[in-house]
């Protein structure tokens, strides 16, 4: 069984190209993506159609509803069920998509969190509602670690929290009594590369594809369903629209903040992806499908 990865930043082309490079090598998909992970995001995350679901077997996508805990540990354990199915079906695996922190998090390895129960998780969630007292609490118990984190950062600051009322353990104690673990020792990475004004265009036309596909309908309904609490309703073209519905801005600024938000998110992709791996290769969308049929 052969293994690799397509990496590139949001708008880069990778879907296009793995769905391609999965019908000619017998293998099955699997997302990395922090939103596709959901169902009911589907606008917004630019998930692959329907149809290109049917075409290729994917994992990743649609796992979870919006208001459900995700994190890279639970992504982990994807990774190992999609390697044995792939065993199993005697198919090869392509690990795709924008968020390369879990490609990095399997190769690198990563310490396990505690069990969360939905009762632990619901106490957080309702702790999280002031974030600055959360924060002065953990930092309080356990300043080694809390130093390292901004006061602002909900995400870190929700993970310190949940590992703490999930162990009874400080993260310190937590993760120096559960070092991490390499999952994958060696892997095929691939890098799309693409000019900055080339990319700049693409999301906004992506951005106007959404806005013309109803992504306005889809927010409202995410945010009726589930609220605005949820982490996966902090994400980049959720904000942006949420913003709108609110009247704070025009749907001209709205479209051009979500173009301009998922520009500075490429940048970062880019560049985590340039200096975060070792021995990959960049190139063009064109030339990596020859490069990679070729191996």
């Amino acid at each position: 069984m052969k293994q690799l990865a397509i990496i590139g930043s949001t708008a880069s082309g990778k879907s296009d190209l793995s769905l391609k490079i999965a019908l000619k090598m017998n293998a099955y998909i699997l997302s990395i993506d922090s939103l596709s992970i959901y169902k009911e995001i589907d606008i917004v995350s630019a998930k692959p159609s329907k149809e290109e679901l049917l075409k290729v077997k994917h994992f990743g996508i649609n796992v979870l509803n919006p208001d459900e805990y995700f994190s890279v540990d639970i992504f982990i354990e994807l990774y190992k069920e999609v390697l044995t199915r792939c065993k199993s079906d005697n198919k090869n695996l392509i690990i795709v998509g924008g968020t390369s922190f879990y490609l990095k998090s399997l190769m690198d390895g990563l310490s396990p969190l505690p069990k969360i129960t939905k009762e632990i998780k619901n106490s957080v969630d309702k702790k999280l509602k002031n974030l600055q007292a959360c924060y002065e609490t953990l930092y309080a118990i356990d300043e080694e670690y809390m130093k390292k984190i901004n006061k602002h950062d909900k995400y870190r600051i929700e993970k310190a929290l949940l590992i703490y009322e999930a162990s009874n353990q400080t993260p310190s104690k937590w993760f120096k009594n559960n070092p991490p673990k390499v999952i994958i020792k060696h892997l095929d990475i691939y890098n799309i590369e693409v000019q900055r004004d080339i990319l700049r265009d693409t999301i906004q036309k992506r951005t106007q594809k959404m806005f013309d596909m109803g992504v306005i309908d889809e927010v409202s309904y995410l945010e009726q369903k589930y609220s605005r609490l949820p982490h996966s309703m902090c994400s980049i073209g959720i904000v942006e629209v949420l913003d709108f519905l609110d009247n704070k801005i025009s749907k001209d600024k709205m479209l051009e903040l979500i173009s301009t938000h998922t520009a500075q998110l490429a940048k970062r992709q880019q560049t985590f992806n340039k200096t975060q791996f070792n021995d990959i290769v960049s190139a063009s969308l064109e030339e990596l499908e020859k490069i990679i049929l070729s191996q």
